[in-house]
């Protein structure tokens, strides 16, 4: 075969090796070239690039080094950031996923001589949070995005305004009872002995509903049922007849009543719906880029998401040039269509339903919406606020 044969083995081992990582003693990085063996280097080395390149970096060497160490500190955090977001993690791990990509910048060019040092760095600026253990250095981000500031100031105060609730709704019950114990009348129970005045008379015990009240266990004479006992007996049971419908009758009228147990239950339901969450990405929805580091390309520009990923990252297919991106909640923001479009609830007790957009109100930035679908459907809603719907694609 030929020596440019595309198909020789020669060549499919050598496409094989161009394509993962190779040593790092025969890669420049001056010339972001990667060698493969040490004779390839040397000839390199020899080359009139190179030596082009190594001139330029003796006039200034300390501006290379540091536009290198610029670039790899970026890199490295931009990678743990994403990766990791704020959990904390070995400092090995990181730097074994960064360098799995192939055009990274190799440490060796930096004015970090090892990953311990880079590392002690982080934690001298301030970058992230670093501490050394038996098992090693274990690195944590510290997350200083005004936007991350902002939803976690949000979710402080959406906590103490759920404790707030809980404090009135205890008040609230506490309340409801004193008020329902003003109108009775508290009788107090009187305990009696288990006597027995005569030897041969029998203890009976009353299991009657009412026999808590007064006399848990009352003795009494056995005496023999006679003619008379059963006309009483039969007196006592129509009386009881008779008082059955009087009875009946109150019981509706409670019923009718609002009763304490109802309210509560209405604010339980009224907590529910306000319940929120950290996340609220869902596919077949329309959402915004607000980000400016894709460039003035995807600036403002329009997306549907695609396909959502660990609840907190959407694979966004853009509508004008339908090129697919794989974003974080935090660079993309809701839309809110024109009144009259369907929208869907991404937030709150209602987070899943479709509805649509009745009115806006620009000066509390909420919604007034129509629930569609499920069990609330028709149930008209006031005061969403805008970043907990968006449009339905």
């Amino acid at each position: 075969m030929g020596k440019s044969d595309f198909l020789t083995p020669k060549a499919i081992a050598n496409r094989i090796k161009s394509k993962g990582l190779q040593k790092l003693r025969w890669y420049c990085q001056m010339c972001q070239k990667q060698c493969r063996d040490e004779n390839g280097f040397k000839c390199h080395c020899m080359s009139e690039s190179h030596q082009r390149q190594l001139l330029l970096a003796s006039e200034n060497p300390q501006q290379f080094m540091d536009y290198f160490s610029e670039e790899f500190r970026n890199d490295f955090l931009e990678l743990l950031r994403r990766r990791f977001g704020t959990k904390r993690v070995h400092n090995n791990i990181v730097y074994n996923e960064y360098i799995s990509h192939r055009e990274h910048i190799h440490m060796n060019a930096t004015q970090w001589e090892t990953l311990t040092d880079f590392t002690k760095w982080l934690g001298r600026e301030g970058l992230c949070k670093v501490d050394e253990t038996p098992k090693g250095w274990y690195i944590q981000y510290i997350d200083r995005d005004p936007e991350t500031i902002r939803r976690q100031l949000e979710l402080e105060k959406k906590k103490k305004q759920d404790l707030d609730d809980e404090e009135k709704t205890a008040k609230f019950i506490e309340e409801q009872v004193r008020r329902g114990l003003e109108g009775k009348e508290q009788e107090t129970p009187i305990f009696t002995e288990l006597s027995r005045e005569n030897d041969e008379e029998k203890v009976t015990f009353n299991l009657n509903k009412g026999a808590g009240s007064s006399a848990g266990a009352t003795s009494s004479k056995s005496s023999s049922l006679g003619p008379s006992a059963l006309k009483t007996v039969g007196s006592t049971a129509s009386v009881k007849r008779k008082e059955s419908p009087q009875s009946s009758a109150q019981s509706k009228e409670k019923k009718k009543k609002k009763s304490a147990l109802d309210e509560i239950m209405e604010i339980e339901e009224e907590k529910k719906r306000t319940a929120r969450t950290d996340y609220w990405l869902q596919p077949e929805i329309i959402v915004k880029i607000i980000t400016k580091k894709l460039g003035d390309k995807y600036h403002k520009k329009k997306g549907i998401v695609k396909e959502v990923i660990d609840k907190y990252t959407a694979v966004v297919k853009m509508i004008d040039s339908g090129d697919k991106l794989k974003l974080d909640q935090t660079h993309l923001e809701t839309v809110i269509p024109a009144p009259g479009k369907r929208i869907l609830v991404l937030n709150g007790g209602y987070r899943g339903n479709e509805g649509t957009l009745e009115s806006i109100n620009e000066k509390t930035f909420s919604a007034t919406i129509v629930i569609e679908t499920g069990p609330l459907k028709g149930r008209r809603v006031e005061g969403i606020q805008y970043e907990d719907i968006s449009k339905l694609a």
